[in-house]
């Protein structure tokens, strides 16, 4: 519910369509492995599939809003499939989902749809996790501080330019944020670096619209990064992802997916 109040703020403000897209999961329901004919296999599937529809237009109902009317679709399938098949298909300059929260073996072994998609959309993935945010109790959701994280890969480059789009577009303070994984003796020297690099992002022609600032810091990045939102009370953080798999996010872990698992706000993740 928070993610498509979201997605509603995001419609009415740059007058876009918004698609509510609910899937049925035939897998889900062991029975239908028992029907006794196509005929009532297709019977229970479309049963099913009426049902979602009808929860689906319930859903909406419970958020009524003037100047956004939803095309409501129901799809039957593999819900991460359908959903980046149906963004393709729509071009979707954004898809809007909700997380769980499910972490470690169980993820692993269960999967996460906003996982899954956020690791091959083609296009950047707004994930509203189970945290309560300022968007929780309507749909009026006003962006003034945006947090960019960064380890200068070619994953953030992309990111940036969503982070500079969504400052420029509600005047909003966008911090840069970059983390030192190990502390050295060199420590003063890394972060006077990182600094430099951090103010050598945006150019100076783009920082003359931009209220910018920077920061450097020093410690475990998902944690760092989660610190800091909730120091500035960040609206949004915005960061590159990369689309390694299940097996080796379970093992090496990602610190985007515990920025969206435990942050205090929502997070958009950009994948090159």
């Amino acid at each position: 519910m928070r993610a498509y109040r979201h997605a509603l703020s995001l419609a009415e403000h740059y007058q876009a369509k918004l698609v509510a897209l609910h899937v049925v999961e035939l897998w889900r329901h062991p029975s239908v492995g028992f029907t006794a004919s196509a005929g009532l296999y297709e019977e229970f599937s479309q049963t099913l599939c009426e049902g979602g529809k009808d929860q689906l237009q319930e859903f909406v109902k419970q958020n009524p809003h003037d100047a956004v009317q939803p095309d409501l679709l129901v799809h039957e399938g593999i819900a991460a499939d359908s959903i980046l098949s149906m963004a393709q298909a729509r071009k979707a300059d954004v898809i809007v989902m909700g997380t769980h929260g499910r972490r470690g073996y169980d993820r692993l072994m269960l999967g996460s749809v906003t996982d899954r998609v956020m690791r091959k959309a083609s296009c950047p993935v707004l994930v509203v996790s189970h945290a309560r945010d300022a968007a929780s109790t309507g749909t009026k959701h006003r962006l003034t501080q945006v947090l960019f994280c960064t380890d200068f890969s070619a994953n953030s480059k992309r990111a940036l330019r969503y982070a500079i789009s969504a400052t420029e577009e509600y005047d909003a303070v966008l911090t840069l944020l970059h983390v030192l994984e190990e502390a050295s003796s060199k420590k003063l020297a890394a972060k006077t670096a990182a600094t430099e690099r951090l103010e050598k992002l945006i150019l100076p022609e783009e920082r003359r619209n931009l209220k910018v600032k920077t920061t450097v810091r020093v410690g475990n990045p998902y944690q760092e990064i989660i610190q800091l939102a909730s120091e500035l009370s960040a609206d949004i953080v915005i960061m590159g992802v990369h689309g390694r798999g299940a097996l080796d996010l379970a093992v090496f872990g990602s610190t985007t997916y515990r920025v969206m698992q435990l942050g205090p706000c929502p997070v958009l993740a950009v994948r090159t």
